[in-house]
């Protein structure tokens, strides 16, 4: 976020604005901008947060700990020996991490240029390429499978035109696996304790969140798509839909992640993960 910063009669700096939070339009440009902005400043935080939660080498599909070594969604951990296989928001890419240690042989894709470095900081010599899920920089039939564990789809304004790019590089028969925060919880304030147990919003109201600077430029978009949404874009796309995985909250897991908590997820979901084939 580019602020100007007005000096105080004490001369020092002003603090910057916080966003304001509102719903409204969103296109894809400004989506896109917003998400590589806020990706480049939060990056640090993020890894630091939650980046022992993750793991370096771990592939986890959401804040409900559902480990990909356990549920074989992208097929069991023995058949992926010797595929090319693509993560999209890699972010620090520690599912290709993962992944690299069963035999694959992954690329971790990320708009972030910061998310990327802490990928290089881990290092693991996994291939990293930054660029917009809309637009993959990748020959046709490229891949064997896709996978994204919270990338770029919650983001984007426009899924069908990602799943198609997907689709595009995947091979015949290829899996597309994705998770996204579950559609039910737009419905429900994003806070972790009893308030956020209470209906706030219409499930059906699909304007995007949107965090703007002072100026009414995003810094922050989240889009809203309901459950029969997603299916529809994943059929759109190319996909045929194999499994919806909506994880329940395991016992073990105590931590709180934002909007994710013990609490809640013990009585609603906060995960849909989508397993998708290419036809």
């Amino acid at each position: 976020m580019s602020q100007e910063i007005h000096g105080t009669h004490s001369g020092e700096p002003a603090e910057p604005a916080e966003p304001e939070a509102t719903r409204r339009a969103a296109d894809e440009a400004e989506s896109s901008r917003a998400s590589r902005g806020w990706w480049d400043r939060n990056a640090d935080e993020y890894q630091s947060d939650h980046g022992g939660f993750l793991g370096d080498d771990r592939f986890v599909w959401g804040p409900e700990g559902l480990d990909e070594a356990g549920a074989g969604l992208l097929g069991p951990a023995a058949s992926l020996k010797g595929l090319d296989i693509l993560e999209i928001g890699a972010g620090a890419a520690q599912c290709s991490r993962w992944l690299a240690a069963q035999g694959a042989r992954p690329v971790a894709l990320d708009l972030s240029h910061r998310q990327l470095q802490h990928a290089l900081r881990i290092g693991g010599g996994i291939p990293l390429v930054e660029a917009d899920a809309g637009r993959l920089p990748f020959r046709d039939a490229s891949f064997d499978l896709a996978c994204s564990a919270y990338g770029a789809v919650p983001f984007v304004a426009d899924p069908v035109r990602v799943f198609r790019e997907v689709h595009r590089v995947l091979r015949p028969g290829g899996r597309w696996v994705f998770s996204v925060t579950h559609p039910i919880r737009w419905a429900f304030p994003d806070e972790p304790g009893p308030e956020g147990l209470s209906v706030a919003a219409s499930y059906f109201d699909r304007v995007p969140y949107v965090e703007q600077d002072e100026d009414g430029n995003a810094v922050y978009v989240e889009h809203h798509r309901t459950l029969g949404d997603r299916v529809r874009d994943v059929v759109a796309g190319g996909f045929r839909l194999l499994d919806l995985v909506e994880p329940e909250w395991p016992e073990w897991n105590d931590q709180e992640w934002g909007g994710w908590s013990p609490l809640r997820g013990n009585l609603i979901p906060g995960t849909a993960i989508f397993v998708c084939e290419r036809d």
